[in-house]
């Protein structure tokens, strides 16, 4: 039959459901084999000639004939796990009632009404007849899930036939040790099958229907108690399914052996489709849904290492153990972590490969999910993160992760991936082996919209942390703390930072404590807390190698000083806050428009020989600066008396206002408007007296008089 006649009469069985009034019997062969025997549909097919609109209009006006539809195509489904798919037809009527069900079921999850339906027993829904009563009286979706299951296992259909003759009887498949047919080498499998793009779609085929049953989770209202448990995914990772081990070792494996480069031939994904990313993607994705687990609540392993042997010795944990969790928790081999950490290595740093040829490597598109896999890997198998950080390779992850965020932080779509990609950054800078790593010449030129420096990776990480911070968009707002914990975590091992990494951090601290932004949230002076710690550990620990940072502190000093003279009483407050409605320049000109440009907040101005001599010159002894006492602009001093309390809003530097991004976010939270939340005396106060100054007004006070005396002696 041509494939447009089988188009026709699927159309046509779809026409004849959404118009039958009247229940159809579910014993009525001729009518429901016309949906999967007699048609070879494709999924966009499929998806085309049987639309939203239909699919709903038979929910609402005949349900039974839904239901027996869903009932028939399980069925289906089933009996072809049973049978092992031998015929061309029986595999053929699979992939169809795969497709069918992949079509219908979200509208079934998103009427409130049908929520229990695949959790009902359907009578005589059993495993095709002569099974023992209990076993009839499964739910549907448990059927669904297993039949899935077992034809993922299946010789010659989703994996290769280990049979030499085909005289032999096809390999049963209630014996078949699925453990034998891992898609692909890698974790606890040595043998890498031989490629085959028909098994590798058929795989596809189910994986995505296997995601649709996962999804159901999107379409419940989110439950008071976040520990709720999705049923499909907790049935499909317990011991119910025989093949938990061999599915979520050929999942793992599939994606970290991926090359998308293939050969190393320019073009080639031009040349030949590459069936294996879409496999892949799915892989990924179904990899992540099937451990997003409560770790809370599960009896999960130890993770000291005392599990020894295969995954496959269980001592018998509690009842709804997710099986995916738990081997994962317990891959515990050197090779099996360098295999796993070199392949998402592999596939994050793709889309950073630079070639000569413009669009001669194929891209992948699944980075986000990798980072996913990447942040579960970490978080329920500790070796595995020990290793990460012992593991020269960690920059392999780390210089992709800054990618993507640097990529996306303008792209409000992609919030998702700033917050994985901060969360594993922040994870892995607790480690002290993180932030030793991050003195590694950085020499591999990424290509990136940030300044040019030549540094290390710790460089490239502040860099990308102040484009972040000054030109990404106001949702990112909630993860400046976090950046800006992850500087402070890594700052006590950073031997030497260059002059642009420098005078981006002054630039953050100059404008996170002008008063006006200072004042005009009941959070924001942390940040003025993060970088004084920052400065603080470097001074402290690595003084040596910083002359760099050393001396942006010095060029900056008036910051600090204004820190330390932060005006407290009510009308300066006041003034501070009104400042903002005249709007000067905004700090993102230069996170704009740096170009290339070596230098960090103001570019021309400290490339000017002369500039720096006359405002060290101008400047007085640090003896002179006492609280009573304000810098100006000029670097000049002017006393404050009690009685005409000057604000510090006149006498800040040029850089006053942190961008217009800021400046927008902040509004809500500001006292004039909301009413909600305003600075007093006494919160300023607070917060001002623990203002960790001290080493800072050392050093300047030990060092101010020598530069000075340079410059005067030149």
């Amino acid at each position: 039959m041509g494939s447009a006649d089988s188009k026709l009469n699927f159309r046509k069985a779809v026409i004849q459901l959404t118009t039958k009034t009247q229940p159809v019997e579910a014993t009525d062969d001729a009518f429901w084999d016309q949906f999967w025997v007699d048609t070879a549909t494709s999924v966009q097919d499929v998806f085309a000639l049987v639309p939203a609109a239909e699919i709903r209009a038979v929910r609402e006006e005949s349900p039974s004939n839904l239901a027996t539809l869903c009932y028939k195509a399980v069925e289906k489904l089933v009996q072809g796990a049973e049978s092992g798919c031998h015929s061309e037809k029986e595999k053929q009527i699979v992939l169809n009632c795969s497709r069918l069900l992949t079509r219908v079921l979200p509208y079934i999850f998103e009427d409130p009404d049908w929520r229990g339906f695949f959790w009902s027993t359907v009578p005589g829904a059993g495993r095709g007849g002569g099974e023992d009563d209990d076993e009839n009286a499964r739910p549907l979706a448990e059927s669904l899930l297993l039949a899935i299951a077992d034809l993922l296992f299946c010789p010659d259909f989703t994996v290769q036939s280990h049979r030499r003759s085909t005289v032999d009887s096809a390999e049963d498949v209630h014996s078949l040790d699925s453990c034998e047919y891992i898609w692909e080498a890698g974790v606890g499998f040595a043998h890498s099958p031989q490629p085959n793009y028909v098994h590798d779609m058929n795989r596809m085929e189910l994986l995505k229907l296997l995601l649709t049953c996962f999804s159901e989770a999107m379409y419940l209202p989110p439950a008071p108690d976040s520990g709720s448990t999705n049923p499909w995914v907790q049935f499909f990772c317990s011991t119910e399914n025989r093949h938990a081990l061999p599915l979520f070792t050929s999942l793992l494996n599939t994606v970290c052996a991926y090359d998308p480069v293939g050969y190393g031939i320019p073009y080639n994904h031009l040349l030949f489709s590459d069936y294996r990313e879409p496999l892949v993607e799915e892989a990924a994705q179904v990899l992540i849904v099937t451990l997003d687990h409560d770790s809370a609540t599960s009896a999960s392993p130890t993770v000291d290492g005392t599990t020894t042997g295969t995954a496959m010795d269980d001592a018998d944990p509690p009842a709804p153990e997710n099986l995916f969790v738990n081997y994962l928790s317990r891959i515990h081999r050197e090779e099996d972590f360098q295999f796993i950490l070199k392949g998402i290595a592999r596939l994050l740093s793709n889309p950073l490969l630079q070639t000569y040829l413009p669009n001669s490597t194929k891209k992948i598109q699944f980075h986000q999910e990798l980072l996913v896999l990447f942040w579960k890997l970490c978080d329920f198998n500790k070796k595995f993160l020990f290793f990460v950080l012992k593991s020269s390779d960690v920059l392999d992850i780390l210089v992709p992760i800054l990618y993507f965020l640097n990529d996306a932080r303008a792209d409000q779509s992609r919030v998702g991936l700033m917050h994985i990609g901060v969360f594993i950054l922040l994870l892995l800078s607790g480690e002290r082996n993180f932030g030793v790593r991050l003195n590694k010449p950085y020499s591999v030129r990424v290509p990136m919209d940030i300044p040019v420096f030549t540094g290390t990776h710790a460089d490239l990480l502040i860099v990308v942390f102040h484009k972040i911070i000054t030109s990404g968009h106001q949702r990112l707002q909630p993860l400046f703390d976090c950046l800006l914990t992850i500087v402070v975590n890594v700052s006590p091992y950073l031997k030497s930072l260059s002059m642009v990494a420098a005078n981006k951090l002054l630039h953050l601290l100059e404008a996170f404590s002008t008063t006006w932004f200072l004042f005009s949230a009941a959070q924001n002076h942390h940040l003025v807390f993060f970088l004084l710690e920052v400065f603080n550990n470097i001074i402290q620990y690595q003084f040596d190698g910083n002359s760099n940072l050393v001396y942006a502190i010095i060029r900056k000093r008036s910051v600090f000083h204004q820190l330390a003279n932060l005006p407290t009483d009510p009308p300066a407050i006041h003034k501070a806050l009104q400042r903002r409605r005249r709007t000067p320049e905004p700090l993102s000109r230069t996170g704009s428009q740096e170009g290339a440009s070596m230098e960090g907040s103001r570019p021309a101005a400290p490339a000017e020989p002369g500039t720096l001599k006359t405002s060290l010159v101008a400047t007085p002894g640090i003896d002179k600066l006492t609280e009573k006492s304000q810098v100006s602009e000029d670097g000049t001093l002017r006393s404050l008396e009690p009685a005409s309390q000057q604000s510090s809003a006149d006498s800040s530097p040029a850089v006053e206002e942190p961008s217009q991004v800021w400046r927008e976010q902040r509004r809500p939270s500001n006292s004039s408007a909301s009413g909600q939340w305003s600075p007093t005396s006494e919160w300023v106060l607070s917060w001002k007296s623990k203002l960790p100054l001290q080493t800072i007004m050392r050093l300047l006070q030990v060092l101010v008089p020598q530069v000075e005396k340079i410059c005067i002696d030149k």
